[in-house]
Formats: C-alpha cells, sequence, structure tokens
C-alpha cells in the first residue's frame, strides 16, 4: 500500500507530461487544418479553452512590418462572456518602455508569469491600460504572456488566463504555453505569407486583365473572381477588343496552370492573339490555328483552352456570332425572353496539343436583346459534380435573370454559381442593343 502510494506523485507527473505531448500534437493538427491566420488561431483557442485556460486572447503585429497591433482572437470558456467579436479590435501602439508585460514581449521579451501583483501595477502605457481592461472585465487570477515569434520575427503574442480559484500558472504551464506559441508563430508565419502570395497573385492576375472597349452599340461587361488559394490564382483571362474593320471581338481562355506562371503565359497567349487578330483581317478558326502554331514554338504557354468570337453586323442590326473554341466551354446564348441555349459549334483541339490541324467556325444569329456570355470552367465545374450538372445549372440560372441589367446579371452569376471560391472565374457578357442603333444626323443640332 505504502508502494502504491508513493509511486502517486510519479504517476501524476507522468500523466500530466502525456496530457502535454497530447495538446501539443492536437495543437499542431488544428494548426495546420486551415491557412486563414485568425481561423487557425481560433480553433487554436477551442482547443486550449478550457483544457489550459478560462480565456485566451491572441494579439497580432501587422504582417507588413508596421508596430501596429490588433486583437485577433478573444474566446472564453462561455461564450456568453466574451461572444465571438466583441473584443476583437485595433490595439494601442506597442511601448517602446512599458511594464506591460504585453509589451514587454512583443518586443522580444521572455515569456511573462502574471499575478495579483502585476494585476495591481501602475498602468503605464495606453496598452497596459487595454491589457488589463480585460483582466478586469473578464476576471484574471493568473496568467501567461508568450511571443508568437519565428526565428527572423515577433508576430504577436499568446495569453493565457486563469480566473480565481483555478490553480495558478507554474514554471511548467509557462513551457507548454511557450510550445504551443511557437507553434502557432510558425503557423501564422506560414498563413501570412500564403496571403501575400496570393495577394501579388491578385494584383498581377488583375493588372493583366484588360479595360473593355467601349462600343456604343453593345454592352461589355466581365467579371474576375480569382480563388481563394494562392495555388489556384493565375490562368482564367478574358478579352475584348476593336478590329481594324470595326468588329468587336470577345475572348475567354483558361490557361493549363494555376501559379504565378500560368498568370504570365496568359498574358503572352492573349497579347499574341490580339497581334495576330490585328494583322489580318481573317475567320476566328484561322487566327486561332495560327496562334496555336506560334504558341507552340515562341511561348511557355504549351496547353489552353479558349473560345475566341466577332461580333459581325451592321451597326443597325442584325448581328451575329461568329467563333471558334478550342476544347472551352461552350458560349451561351441567352434571349429577352429566358431561354438559354449552348452554342456548341466551333468546337475543335485545346491549343498546344495538335497546332496544324484544322479548325472550323460556328455562326449563330444573334436576336435583339439577347446576352452572349463566355465563362471560364470555374463558373460550371466542381469536384463533387460532373461538369454537366454544372452547365444546367448555369442554363438555368442565367435564364432567370435574362431581364436583370447585364452587370447585376454578371454578379449574380458568379454569387450563385461560385460563392466558395475554389477556382479562379472569369466571364465575359455582351448584350445586344434594344432595337436598331441609329447614327445621330450631323446636320441635327441636339
Amino acid at each position: 500500500m505504502g508502494t502504491t502510494d508513493g509511486l502517486a506523485p510519479e504517476v501524476a507527473a507522468l500523466e500530466r507530461v502525456i496530457a502535454r505531448l497530447q495538446l501539443v500534437g492536437e495543437v499542431g493538427r488544428v494548426l495546420g487544418s486551415t491557412l486563414d491566420v485568425d481561423e487557425a488561431l481560433r480553433r487554436l483557442a477551442r482547443l486550449v479553452v478550457p483544457r489550459l485556460a478560462d480565456w485566451l486572447v491572441v494579439d497580432l503585429l501587422a504582417d507588413d512590418g508596421a508596430q501596429e497591433l490588433r486583437r485577433a482572437v478573444v474566446v472564453h470558456r462561455d461564450p456568453g462572456c466574451a461572444p465571438e467579436g466583441t473584443h476583437e479590435r485595433p490595439m494601442p501602439p506597442v511601448p517602446e518602455r512599458s511594464a506591460s508585460s504585453l509589451g514587454q514581449v512583443l518586443r522580444g521579451g521572455p515569456p511573462a508569469l502574471l499575478g495579483p501583483d502585476e494585476f495591481a501595477a501602475r498602468r503605464d502605457s495606453p496598452l497596459m491600460v487595454a491589457q488589463h481592461e480585460l483582466f478586469d472585465e473578464l476576471g484574471a487570477g493568473s496568467a501567461v504572456v508568450v511571443a508568437l515569434r519565428t526565428p527572423r520575427r515577433v508576430l504577436g503574442a499568446l495569453t493565457l488566463v486563469r480566473r480565481d480559484p483555478a490553480p495558478p500558472y507554474d514554471a511548467v504551464d509557462v513551457e507548454l504555453a511557450a510550445d504551443i506559441a511557437q507553434q502557432a508563430g510558425l503557423a501564422v508565419d506560414n498563413a501570412q505569407l500564403f496571403d501575400a502570395q496570393r495577394r501579388v497573385a491578385e494584383t498581377m492576375q488583375r493588372h493583366l486583365l484588360p479595360a473593355l472597349p467601349d462600343v456604343d452599340h453593345l454592352q461589355l461587361t466581365a467579371r474576375y473572381r480569382p480563388a481563394h488559394a494562392t495555388s489556384h490564382v493565375g490562368g482564367d483571362w478574358y478579352d475584348s477588343f476593336l478590329l481594324p474593320d470595326g468588329v468587336t471581338t470577345m475572348v475567354v481562355g483558361d490557361v493549363v496552370g494555376h501559379d504565378l506562371p500560368a498568370a504570365a503565359r496568359m498574358a503572352q497567349l492573349r497579347n499574341m492573339l490580339r497581334a495576330l487578330a490585328w494583322d489580318r483581317t481573317e475567320p476566328p478558326h484561322v487566327i486561332v490555328r495560327r496562334l496555336d502554331q506560334v504558341a507552340t514554338h515562341v511561348s511557355d504557354a504549351r496547353m489552353a483552352t479558349l473560345v475566341f468570337a466577332r461580333i459581325e453586323g451592321p451597326v443597325g442590326g442584325p448581328h451575329q456570332l461568329r467563333f471558334t473554341n478550342a476544347g472551352h466551354p461552350p458560349p451561351l446564348l441567352v434571349t429577352e425572353d429566358g431561354q438559354a441555349t449552348y452554342l456548341d459549334g466551333g468546337a475543335g483541339m485545346i491549343l498546344g496539343v495538335q497546332p496544324d490541324e484544322l479548325r472550323h467556325d460556328a455562326l449563330h444569329p444573334l436576336p435583339a436583346r439577347a446576352t452572349v456570355l463566355l465563362y471560364t470552367d470555374g463558373l460550371v465545374e466542381n469536384r463533387r459534380e460532373s461538369i454537366d450538372v454544372g452547365l444546367t445549372r448555369l442554363r438555368q440560372h442565367a435564364s432567370a435573370l435574362a431581364r436583370h441589367d447585364l452587370d447585376e446579371f454578371c454578379d449574380q452569376l458568379v454569387d450563385r454559381l461560385a460563392p466558395d471560391g475554389a477556382d479562379d472565374v472569369a466571364l465575359l457578357a455582351l448584350r445586344l442593343p434594344a432595337e436598331p442603333f441609329a447614327e445621330p444626323d450631323p446636320d441635327v443640332t441636339p
């Protein structure tokens, strides 16, 4: 009996070590489950509270190197005491000198263990005031403040708090908090780097996409929505420009690859197509065949899909759509009364496979007030369903939106069909005039 009693402290210590290792392992899995910084930290908080703390705070420094600070996450074991979003806000700047444990940790200091004496200390900076106001509001008997850091810099701070009569934190708890904060710091750093890459890709993509031409008798609208993931940014594009013969063109395409190099290849392909189309007045299928042949030899854009179309006809109408399709989802024609039809003609091989293969055009009349929609597969394709399901859904929604303003037509399609941002989406829509367009008489004063 005495032997068993003698082992009790060792058993308790072993159980504590095992629990600590399990918690650290779970922290790693939780932090690796998302690349959204705030969501990752919120999941971390829900794991740590109430196992290690009654409530928890994460404060983050701006990721641009500035000393701006924001309270990113506050999670309490009783959600009613700290509803989500209630306390998250910008914080006062980090002071050069202060007794604030938060300020000292954010300036690279060691972990801080706080008790009643520290909570009662004079508040000598706005940051310390903000820190201790939260201690007063939510209650604090003991606290640990540790840095979220990488080898390069401090990213923020993690504050764990226990309320009385919970046992106060000790040196072992500080070590555990430091282990958790180290993992969190690496996760935040990775997520911020990922987000920075995504913003670069989005900016590059948007600057590469052109302004649409101003055509008096035609309405043109385009939308581009990048994927939420950096790895899915870059390949989708649209274009529209006027040819020397006065014809308006429409192009939507998708370069194989979803990254920054794909965005660069997209720009190459777009510019080559513009040059070839302007160089000679030729049918779309001839221009796209020449594009395929040229790109094979002078571009890194080895494979791509696209639809290249001409809106033909006199200014007052009638109009027709002449187009060729290189392995791309078909154009959608939506009439004013809601009839939505896919135009399947002109289909050919994707670019980069058989550049010398003959291509063909399709010709389709365009009724007054009709809408022509070109789009990329991000609007109709996902991993859960076949593309046929997505095409059916697009046709149904486009039909229901046929009488909407063209901008709202496009916005609604993107919002309804691609709400999760799983892939890039580019679309280009054109609407025909409601009635014959008459050129103004130069002899008549407006």
